[in-house]
């Protein structure tokens, strides 16, 4: 039996600087997708609509010909939090890292199925309409693409592993 696959995962802000980077273990992936295992081990970040506690698991999957990503997050015991889902530049992958950049725009899919778009406020402030229209157009479709994808259940959200008590997946 071979090891998993360990990626490196960058997050990248709008500005194009690095926001964090942190370790995952690949998991299967269709083409036009890598996905990755990892676990959040940022403390508690509480956006209003979601949470992210330590030692969530979290199932990530990153289109490299779409503009978007999505993290399916479960607590330690396997409860479902839901789909927090960013929209991108394409993800870029090289030997052993991944790199995706943040747009501002997130869609959560909350574990009832309610689909929640946040941070609209930030894409406006960022001027980004007036300063590269066909890049705002893309943001709004691709916003629109992940609610749709969501509602259909499409690959990834079709992805639902079970994680057990111990943090494993099943």
């Amino acid at each position: 039996m071979t090891d998993a696959r360990t990626w490196t995962v960058v997050k990248l802000r709008p500005d194009g600087s690095e926001a964090t980077r942190y370790s995952a273990v690949d998991i299967p992936a269709p083409d036009g997708w890598v996905a990755a295992r990892a676990i959040w081990t940022y403390g508690t970040v509480d956006i209003g609509y979601y949470t992210f506690e330590t030692d969530d698991v979290l199932y990530e999957y990153f289109a490299t010909d779409r503009p978007y990503n999505l993290f399916v997050t479960y607590r330690p015991d396997g409860t479902l939090v839901g789909w927090y889902c960013n929209v991108t530049y394409p993800t870029r992958v090289t030997d052993d890292t991944i790199y995706w950049h943040d747009l501002w725009v997130d869609v959560l899919v909350l574990h009832d199925g309610a689909i929640e778009v946040v941070d609209m406020d930030e894409l406006a402030e960022s001027g980004i309409e007036q300063q590269d229209p066909a890049l705002h157009a893309m943001i709004l479709a691709a916003r629109d693409e992940l609610i749709q994808m969501a509602q259909q259940r499409a690959y990834p959200f079709s992805e639902t592993p079970t994680i057990t008590p111990d943090g494993a997946t099943a």
